[in-house]
């Protein structure tokens, strides 16, 4: 069992960036992707990135060309740079295994863009 710890989120205006990162305690790319996840309050939890061990990824339609996700296999961290920031990104993040996530989600980080 992997466990995650998420952190960089806050609240940012309409058009600001954060970094979030994840540190897991095992290999990041033991089950082939990393993912990052956001559950917006009474949605349901969504993958908006995912990367693998070779470093290709994977995005959502609505976060494409704002939202760029690493990994860094020696740290066991993984990174979700968020660019042009919307207050449709308002969530909790998450970060877990993809296809098949880890029984233990972490805390999550929450995001808030708001004016």
């Amino acid at each position: 069992q992997v466990h995650m710890v998420e952190s960089g989120g806050g609240l940012v205006q309409p058009g600001g960036s954060l970094r979030l990162s994840c540190v897991a305690s095992g290999s990041i790319f033991s089950r082939n992707y990393m993912g990052w996840y956001r559950q917006a309050p009474g949605k349901q939890r969504e993958l908006v990135a995912r990367v693998s061990y070779g470093g290709s990824t994977n995005y959502a339609d609505s976060v494409k060309g704002r939202f760029a996700i690493s990994g860094d296999n020696a740290k066991n961290t993984v990174y979700l740079q968020m660019n042009s920031l919307k207050p449709e990104d308002t969530a909790v993040y998450y970060c877990n295994s993809f296809p098949i996530p880890w029984d233990s989600w972490g805390q999550g980080t929450q995001v808030t863009v708001s004016s």
